[in-house]
């Protein structure tokens, strides 16, 4: 279960998603990042190595940090599986989340642990 603090610190901060086929890890920044249905939503713009990752192993980490974390550090770092769907409604959803954008995906996320870090 994503907390309503986490929801917003993951809807309002910029996240790190690191992905890895064999051998090969990836990490990407992404902003506009939603929580539907308590799963995290990401629109693919320009994820390719994002994309072929999660292709070959759905397994991800996110992590997010608090925008005063010079002051007060604290933040999330999420383990879960990936999916990489181009149909669909939360495809649907990125497609006007990412108004202006390719969207060409949408990465869904589901959370399998939660951790607040970092005080």
């Amino acid at each position: 279960m994503i907390s309503k603090e986490a929801k917003k610190l993951i809807e309002n901060n910029p996240v790190a998603i690191a992905t890895c086929s064999i051998g090969n890890p990836d990490v990407a920044v992404v902003a506009d990042v939603k929580i539907v249905d308590d799963k995290i939503l990401i629109g693919d713009n320009y994820l390719t190595k994002t994309k072929d990752n999660i292709n070959k192993n759905s397994k991800v980490s996110i992590i997010v940090w608090n925008e005063d974390w010079r002051n007060n550090c604290f933040g999330y770092k999420i383990n879960g599986k990936a999916e990489y769907l181009t149909v669909g409604k939360y495809y649907e959803m990125v497609k006007k989340i990412h108004e202006g954008f390719p969207a060409k995906g949408a990465i869904v996320v589901t959370v399998e642990s939660i951790k607040r870090i970092g005080d």
